[in-house]
């Protein structure tokens, strides 16, 4: 199993729209991998109260696949679609990383 992690970088021009994510987006990135994103959660980061403290990311989404290449097979004819659809919820580039899950 391998996590597909997406992390939008918290600045003090950082704008993201969570209700957009949570319930147009990432709904639509599952419709269209269909089964080869087994789930996805979501995460948007706590403030902490101290400008200085802030989190390296306003919010993540992550994407469960079987393995690397279920990702590109489900993702790849979708990518157009899917990344242009990024300005709709935020101002950020979007920083990505794939990890073997080891534990879950």
């Amino acid at each position: 199993m391998i996590k597909v992690s997406v992390m939008y970088p918290n600045s003090p021009d950082a704008r993201f729209d969570a209700a957009y994510y949570v319930e147009r987006h990432m709904p639509m990135v599952k419709r269209l991998m269909g089964d080869y994103c087994h789930h996805y959660t979501v995460e948007r980061a706590l403030a902490s109260g101290t400008p200085q403290a802030n989190a390296p990311y306003i919010a993540m989404g992550h994407l469960f696949c079987d393995s690397v290449e279920a990702f590109q097979a489900g993702f790849g004819p979708h990518t157009k679609e899917i990344m242009g659809d990024i300005p709709n919820y935020t101002n950020q580039q979007p920083v990505v990383q794939m990890s073997e899950v080891l534990v879950g």
